[in-house]
């Protein structure tokens, strides 16, 4: 049996409302946009980091990363000492803001909602847009000018100041996901806010703070500016930290700025080391947080 269209819906049949056809091709314009944007973005780290092995893999060796540099119109050398420098002065400046960043970051999420912890916060946020060279400045005021000394200890003390704003930012976070039932929990069982914070709180949060000492460490470990007031180099063992001390991205930039070609492989070399091991440390925060989520 055939029935009759009803009027009122004569002519609709086949044909669809003007807004949402201009909302659909907005949305799939949209999406086409981020898609292009995704690509232009990892297009670009992609183009950087194959430029970089492209140019730096054939000078890496067991030889250049275990021997010392040497002198200019010599052949080969290495960065051993820059290494070495390297692992001492991002160690030192881990020490140094771990425990201030972490505390500061519990305080903040537990305790944190007065006038001074909103201070605190803004201090925070601002501090982590100082350009890194103002920094290496104020350390190389403090530490270097009086003592008419660089050393590698000032330059820890720049490291340290770069890492603290990720590093109370993301403990500060990392607190504020752990279940306020469990505080609770801890606080019913008689434990005091001390022994409740370290004993359950931060293992809880653990894993977000592991990554945000890592992505801290990853982010100092190629800084450059800073160094060239404090650190200042060095082209010998040196493992006294309050000596001036070779650095590897310090000898990247020496050699990237000279007029010599064997410099200039070495310099390609030295910046691949980096990127490789800035990489290996944000794969180890990616784990370290995947971790901390189980």
């Amino acid at each position: 049996m055939v029935t009759a269209e009803p009027a009122h819906m004569a002519g609709v049949v086949g044909k669809r409302d003007p807004g949402v056809t201009a909302r659909y091709i907005a949305s799939n314009a949209w999406i086409g946009f981020t898609i292009l944007c995704i690509l232009i973005a990892a297009g670009a780290l992609i183009a950087i980091l194959g430029y970089v092995a492209l140019q730096g893999a054939s000078s890496v060796n067991w030889a250049f990363i275990t021997a010392l540099p040497r002198p200019v119109g010599v052949t080969g050398g290495g960065v051993a000492n820059g290494i070495v420098g390297s692992l001492i002065i991002v160690g030192i400046a881990t020490m140094m803001a771990v425990p201030i960043g972490v505390l500061t970051g519990v305080y903040l999420a537990l305790f944190g909602r007065n006038a001074f912890a909103e201070a605190l916060r803004l201090l925070a946020d601002v501090l982590a847009g100082i350009p890194s060279i103002a920094i290496g400045l104020f350390a190389y005021t403090l530490f270097v000018a009086p003592f008419k000394h660089f050393s590698a200890v000032s330059a820890s003390v720049a490291f340290a100041i770069i890492m603290l704003p990720l590093i109370i930012r993301t403990t500060e976070d990392a607190v504020r996901t752990v279940p306020r039932a469990i505080r609770e929990a801890g606080f019913a069982l008689g434990l005091s806010q001390f022994s409740t914070t370290v004993k359950i709180v931060l293992p809880a949060a653990q894993g977000a703070i592991l990554t945000a000492v890592l992505l801290g460490v990853a982010r100092v470990t190629g800084e450059t500016a800073p160094l060239l007031f404090t650190a200042f180099g060095s082209q010998f063992w040196e493992l006294n930290p309050t000596h001036p001390m070779a650095e590897l991205s310090l000898q990247v930039f020496t050699y990237a700025i000279s007029p010599y070609d064997d410099w200039h492989r070495q310099a390609w070399a030295g910046a691949l080391l980096l990127t490789l091991a800035v990489f290996a440390l944000n794969l180890l925060a990616r784990a370290a947080l995947r971790l901390g989520r189980r």
